[in-house]
């Protein structure tokens, strides 16, 4: 199997976490290999909607971006040594592969944080 053909599964494995999120969120991205959310009512600072989560084959892995990371220290907290481990930055998983202990508490911390997400306060709005 080549390594492309395993990014492309776990970024399929990635993406369905994030897929029932889309009926929360905006999808600004949709391409193969790259699939973006973001806020439908929040933008940034310069008006664009407030990015959220996105996954995207990348050369050598699949990055899984959640914004909601950034500022919630207690949902940080919470991840496992396995997952804190893939833990790239404050927000930026890197996978080459993804167990599924990994995937189920992926999608927990991606609900929950996206529970979260919709009653952050912006210092600029």
């Amino acid at each position: 199997m080549l390594k492309t053909d395993g990014l492309a599964t776990t970024f399929a494995a990635l993406r369905a976490i994030l897929e029932p999120q889309a009926k929360r969120l905006t999808v600004t991205v949709d391409e193969p290999g790259h699939f973006e959310l973001a806020s439908p009512t929040m933008t940034d600072r310069i008006g664009r909607p407030l990015f959220c989560a996105a996954v995207k084959i990348n050369k050598s892995s699949v990055s899984y971006h959640f914004m909601p990371l950034y500022g919630n220290m207690a949902l940080r907290n919470s991840l496992s040594p396995a997952l804190r481990k893939r833990l790239q930055g404050k927000v930026c998983f890197n996978f080459i592969t993804v167990e599924p202990g990994q995937l189920k508490e992926l999608a927990a911390v991606t609900k929950k944080g996206i529970a979260g997400f919709k009653n952050l306060k912006l210092p600029w709005a």
